[in-house]
């Protein structure tokens, strides 16, 4: 039998000593170590990490991109599993990564999809929205891009696998943290956005009902009853805002910068 190929499980965190332990507890035993990167914790998070035996590096925050590319470096093996602190990998996923790297994967990068889950449930609902994303790569080959704001891996023209297990997500602690994440999201791109004022403002009054129609219908939020109502609320109200944001920063820019000529 070949050796087992090792694989790095890599978490960035900040305040997650509520759910960390869950995400660290289900790889034990599917990977050769856990490194958590924590950028400034007030919390328990390290003493958690750290008491599941993951080795915890400080590195103060400069952006989601940025922050996965530096996991990447402290990782120990080249083969790496990248996981958010609120992920938690199903038994069904690790079977299957846990057979993959026994026998030795045939591609560089492997997505799964994540699964989101409504605060207080502990399963996602039926037919619920999730993202499909490359977390599991060789990071000789691919890495994560270095953009602040999109935590994507650019796999370049690699062939990419796709994994049937999945991860939940267990993405906020309540409904108010959920506006609270799509505000800090929408201010970091209201800072790298570049778009013409006219477009913006076209966009305006149809951004909340599309947002809204998005969401409840496309991504599926009707299955989840009234939580999935609030959940599309929520974000139609955020895109709504982001609109209004992207329009003051520039309204900012240009009064700094004064009139052309």
């Amino acid at each position: 039998m070949p050796a087992t190929t090792p694989l790095s499980c890599c978490i960035i965190a900040r305040n997650e000593g509520d759910r960390i332990g869950d995400v660290i507890r289900a790889v034990a035993g599917l990977v050769d170590e856990v490194v958590v990167i924590d950028s400034g914790s007030t919390d328990n998070t390290v003493a958690v990490a750290e008491g599941l035996g993951a080795r915890v590096v400080h590195h103060d925050w400069p952006g989601y991109g940025p922050q996965k590319r530096y996991s990447e470096d402290c990782a120990a093996y080249d083969w790496i599993l990248n996981l958010d602190a609120d992920e938690v990998v199903t038994p069904e996923l690790y079977s299957e990564i846990k057979a993959m790297m026994r026998e030795g994967p045939k591609l560089k990068a492997y997505r799964f999809r994540i699964m989101n889950v409504y605060p207080g449930r502990d399963k996602p609902r039926l037919w619920a929205d999730f993202h499909n994303y490359v977390r599991l790569y060789d990071r000789r080959v691919v890495r994560f891009r270095e953009s602040p704001v999109h935590d994507t891996v650019d796999t370049r023209d690699e062939p990419v696998g796709q994994l049937t297990g999945t991860v939940t997500h267990f993405s906020s602690r309540s409904f108010d943290h959920i506006r609270q994440k799509f505000e800090s999201y929408n201010t970091l791109q209201a800072k790298v956005l570049k778009k013409p004022s006219w477009q913006l403002w076209a966009r305006l009054p149809l951004e909340y009902p599309l947002g809204f129609l998005r969401y409840y219908v496309f991504r599926r939020h009707f299955t989840g009853g009234f939580d999935g109502v609030r959940v599309s609320h929520i974000a139609a109200e955020a895109r709504f805002k982001r609109i209004l944001k992207f329009l003051a920063a520039q309204r900012a820019g240009e009064t700094r910068t004064g009139p052309a000529g």
